[in-house]
């Protein structure tokens, strides 16, 4: 079945047909012959068709770190929600905190030309990052990650993780920090830098033994837990860069005999669902992920489609959820 038949049997000229599918003018009678038809036979455009015709894939390239991270789900969730209902389909790439393998995505959806834009869930960003995004042929918007001179939409983070450490520091005279590599601005040097300026507000010095580089894992935030504790043995406030982070050290306290919040307090940032359920219940950042994946996809089909009244730069709000692992 092709548009040539579907024209014949509702007894109109293709270019009509043509028309309809595009959302031209049609008049009433015809195009509901038109539909009457596409419904009995279950008629379908092709999609490389309408490619050819358009120049337009009606497809998005997302690249994300991480395809099992709660964060990174809700951002997908909202990007997703914002680009089926614009009519787009997603097409996911994920690197496993790979930044070669990110530019390599760049590089292929820019080379193939088989997406209309690509929203770059973004850690780290290389001079090789930056050559991909000045080839791609397309728009592109990063999230999680603010970028001069780029359509970005990013969190809050070294005020959000100034505001978590400043309750972890209630009472506490040892701090101990457990973050992430700096080359990821906002998770690392960014949150680094919040624990760092509530510390000197609360007029405490940070040993360089109790500030620990972890993964993005529960594994890790254990074993730089284990280490903080073997180099500050009374540390009694304990910030952590992310919730897994967080939740491994919650279980490496438990383990050495560490009450939380008694003897330690323990704070992390994402506001994951386990947050609510682990014990003690974990002190936390709630940023609005879903949100923030949303305006990307919007600010993204804006620019796709000539918008020019779409901000070009969004930082996200944020809350501090005050729970029980915190004094």
């Amino acid at each position: 079945m092709d548009i040539n038949q579907i024209a014949q049997m509702a007894g109109v000229s293709r270019a009509t047909v043509s028309r309809y599918l595009n959302d031209g003018y049609v008049s009433q009678e015809k195009r509901a012959a038109i539909r009457r038809v596409i419904e009995r036979t279950g008629y379908v455009p092709s999609r490389q068709a309408k490619t050819l015709r358009t120049g337009k894939t009606e497809v998005v390239g997302v690249i994300i770190p991480k395809i099992n991270s709660a964060s990174v789900s809700r951002m997908v969730a909202g990007i997703t929600s914002v680009l089926n209902g614009a009519g787009y389909q997603v097409l996911l790439a994920n690197t496993d905190n790979d930044a070669a393998r990110e530019v390599e995505f760049l590089r292929l959806f820019s080379e193939k030309s088989q997406v209309d834009g690509v929203i770059l869930i973004a850690t780290v960003i290389t001079p090789e990052h930056e050559e991909a995004f000045s080839s791609l042929p397309v728009p592109l918007v990063v999230l999680d990650q603010r970028l001069d001179g780029r359509a970005c939409v990013y969190q809050d983070d070294e005020r959000a993780v100034r505001e978590v450490s400043a309750l972890a520091l209630r009472g506490a005279r040892r701090p101990g920090y457990v973050g992430v590599f700096d080359e990821d601005v906002s998770a690392g040097h960014m949150r680094r830098a919040g624990f760092l300026a509530a510390c000197e507000a609360a007029g405490l010095e940070v040993a360089p033994e109790a500030m620990r580089v972890a993964e993005f894992s529960v594994d890790s935030g254990y074993e730089q837990a284990e280490a903080l504790l073997d180099a500050v043995p009374d540390v009694d406030a304990i910030v952590c860069a992310t919730d897994s982070i967080a939740y491994g050290a919650l279980t490496c306290l438990r383990e050495y005999g560490r009450s939380v919040p008694g003897d330690v307090s323990v704070t992390g940032v994402g506001d994951a669902e386990l947050s609510q359920i682990v014990m003690p219940t974990l002190t936390t950042v709630h940023h609005h992920y879903r949100t923030s994946g949303a305006e990307a996809a919007k600010m993204l089909v804006g620019i796709m489609t000539g918008d020019d009244s779409v901000p070009r730069e969004v930082k996200m709000g944020f809350e501090v959820v005050a729970r029980n692992s915190t004094r």
